[in-house]
């Protein structure tokens, strides 16, 4: 039996591939002196087909995602060089990543209080 539908595990992998894009970019701020350094970064991968699972309504229907697994990819940035020293880290790309993941985090966030929130209404008898 399962408690809760398919849209909490969507919205955890999404926090979870947030929180990892969050790191990496980090990560690549910390370093933008360090010689030889590359930077890194985490591709969305299957979170989007995570996502359209859930819209599945019949498990009849098509899969979306049949046979992945639904998650994100870390790599790292390689065959650029934008400064002397080898390091390839662009601090502007940086800080509009993290400002942009930032939003997409707390988008996440708010999306999950929603649904908890909604949660609680029913457990309490939704009246109003």
């Amino acid at each position: 039996m399962q408690l809760f539908n398919n849209t909490f595990n969507v919205l955890e992998n999404s926090l979870n591939y947030a929180t990892a894009k969050n790191r990496a970019i980090s990560n690549n701020i910390s370093n933008v002196d360090t010689p030889g350094y590359k930077s890194k970064d985490v591709s969305f991968g299957n979170v989007l087909n995570g996502a359209l699972e859930a819209e599945r309504t019949n498990a009849r229907h098509l899969s979306f995602s049949e046979g992945q697994k639904a998650g994100y990819h870390k790599f790292e940035r390689s065959g650029t060089t934008y400064n002397h020293n080898g390091n390839n880290v662009d601090i502007d790309k940086e800080m509009t990543e993290l400002a942009n993941n930032q939003i997409y985090y707390q988008a996440l966030v708010d999306r999950m209080s929603g649904k908890f929130r909604s949660l609680e209404n029913v457990i309490k008898g939704g009246g109003a």
